[in-house]
């Protein structure tokens, strides 16, 4: 079930674990690791050279200094702006803003992250016909599943014994009843009358 309320989305992406904020820091490729890595997009890290695509800073490039998970920001080497007082400070950066235009391969997970997603992506490219043949198989026989059952459904409806109308039913209750009620009144007017003779006598 999707979440639609913008309170809940916002909870679920502040409360968010590490595992989950991880792939929120995803950003795209420049063409050229594309063509290289086939891969589009990879969570961004600490050192990968970046070009800010949208925004007031649009065009700067420079390295990513810093990675705030909590509050879903970066901050890029360079980019700093004066505040009232006269410090200067880091701006952040949303990453889905950015394009990585160098990656920082220092780690040998990250390297091995890369050569699976690009087997991955070979393996798409060779085969999506298979793919939409084994989709088209799965819907075929989940079709015929359902008309079996509904033959079966029919079969057991057919051979059952063909039940009474309610309205028949309500008529019968009602007869047993009236009959109840003129023999309750007759064993009483029995009653009162075997009295009276007694109390003559």
């Amino acid at each position: 079930m999707q979440i639609t309320k913008p309170k809940r989305q916002r909870k679920m992406l502040f409360q968010a674990p590490d595992h989950i904020r991880r792939k929120h820091f995803a950003a795209r490729l420049s063409p050229e690791l594309r063509g290289s890595h086939d891969v589009k997009t990879i969570p961004i890290r600490r050192g990968d050279a970046v070009r800010i695509m949208r925004g007031d800073h649009k065009g700067f490039e420079g390295k990513i200094t810093r990675v705030d998970r909590k509050k879903y920001r970066i901050y890029v080497e360079g980019l700093r702006r004066e505040k009232v007082d006269g410090t200067t400070i880091f701006v952040p950066i949303h990453p889905s803003k950015v394009m990585i235009t160098n990656l920082n391969l220092e780690d040998k997970w990250r390297k091995q992250i890369l050569e699976r997603k690009k087997e991955a992506y070979k393996i798409k490219e060779k085969t999506p016909a298979k793919i939409h043949s084994e989709v088209d198989e799965t819907k075929e026989l989940e079709e015929k599943k359902t008309i079996a059952r509904k033959q079966k459904r029919r079969k057991k409806t057919a051979e059952k014994k063909p039940k009474e109308p309610k309205k028949m039913k309500k008529k019968r209750i009602t007869e047993t009843k009236k009959e109840e009620k003129l023999k309750a009144k007759r064993t009483r007017v029995r009653r009162k009358v075997t009295k009276k003779t007694k109390g003559g006598k």
